[in-house]
């Protein structure tokens, strides 16, 4: 039937109207294509991928984390490493897509979050997409900048938490919200037992979560007298999924693990070609050595891991706050650079829920178009 679409619920089908797609607008910025390329660190996206989301209409993102790898003195000094690295990413990104909108994902877990933060800024950024904990400071490490803010949250809970203290602190609202879902990749914001209910379980609604949140933020815009747009990400893979989200409120979609499998994705293409390869059985949820649960490709690498086996590490990088480089198993760092460099048997290979069903290397606009 043209012009419907058909989701497949727990209790049957529902069908609903294809959504008719518009403008996603944050303050000042009017992005043609409401769809955000997700960040991923370590490498994955770089100013190569974003700048080609960007010139496609879409939000490019590059991801903050260990982004200085390649610098020849990134073992001697990280953070200056990546610090350099924030900027030359970001020009080459522009470069690509001069009128663009570009932007970075930031983890609050970061050690230096705030370097990182301010070198954003001062590189130009558009917007910092901030997760990975709740981002309570960015407001004031962003300070009277253009620079537009959006928090990533995955509960009612976080979202009621990060609002209310912008709201009593700063006196704010965030620019833009990215609601997260249980079927993303990398480090996920749930407990396993969350994780069990929301995946497992018939009775897990993770809508029902996302309605909460739009709940929330309702409540706020009313009182700030101004639209707060919300972005539905995790698990969106095609048109349908797309557009249930729209259809549940979102103003966008933030989708990562698509853009993996294109030409230009920066990482290398033997990390492509390990989506390609990946069974359905073979996406399984891992423990980070920050304690963290996340969604990764099972390789040889994490069957070790899993079996007990510590594996050798470089001199601690700086990576995450919260991480003992005498304890950990493995450090994320190293595993994830072998990633990027398409060392796939040594590597960490966060994916989203749906990695497996990638079946081929596609083109930026391809993907997006098969988006919206």
């Amino acid at each position: 039937m043209q012009g419907l679409r058909i989701f497949r619920l727990c209790g049957g089908f529902k069908k609903e109207k294809a959504m008719s797609i518009k403008p996603l607008k944050i303050g000042n910025l009017i992005i043609e294509k409401p769809i955000i390329q997700g960040g991923m660190g370590v490498g994955i996206s770089l100013g190569g991928l974003a700048g080609a989301v960007a010139k496609e209409g879409g939000i490019g993102i590059i991801s903050a984390a260990q982004i200085g790898y390649r610098e020849p003195d990134f073992d001697r000094d990280p953070l200056a490493a990546n610090i350099r690295a924030i900027k030359k990413e970001y020009d080459k990104a522009r470069k690509i897509a001069p009128e663009g909108v570009i932007g970075f994902n930031i983890m609050v877990a970061m050690r230096h979050y705030e370097d990182y933060v301010q070198a954003a800024v001062e590189a130009g950024a558009d917007i910092i997409i901030s997760g990975a904990g709740l981002p309570t400071e960015l407001p004031r490490l962003a300070g009277g900048s253009e620079v537009k803010l959006a928090p990533i949250v995955s509960t009612g809970k976080s979202a009621g938490v990060i609002l209310k203290f912008w709201d009593k602190k700063y006196n704010r609202v965030p620019d833009l919200l990215v609601i997260e879902g249980p079927k993303a990749g990398g480090h996920l914001g749930f407990t396993r037992d969350q994780l069990t209910e929301y995946l497992e379980t018939e009775t897990g609604d993770y809508d029902g979560e996302i309605r909460k949140i739009f709940e929330i933020v309702r409540e706020y815009e009313a009182r700030y007298q101004k639209k707060i747009p919300v972005a539905v990400a995790g698990g969106i893979e095609n048109r349908e999924q797309a557009d249930h989200a729209f259809a549940l409120g979102a103003d966008a979609i933030q989708v990562a693990t698509r853009f993996v499998t294109t030409q230009e994705c920066d990482a290398d293409i033997r990390y492509k070609e390990a989506y390609l390869r990946a069974e359905k059985g073979d996406i399984v949820i891992v423990k980070s050595p920050v304690g963290m649960p996340g969604r990764a490709i099972c390789n040889g690498f994490m069957k070790k891991v899993n079996a007990g086996e510590k594996i050798p590490h470089t001199a601690c990088h700086g990576c995450l706050r919260k991480c003992d480089p005498a304890e950990i198993p493995y450090c994320i760092t190293d595993a994830l650079i072998h990633a990027a460099k398409g060392e796939v048997e040594d590597a960490l290979l966060f994916c989203g829920a749906y990695a497996y069903k990638a079946e081929k290397l596609e083109t930026v606009k391809e993907v997006m178009d098969s988006l919206i």
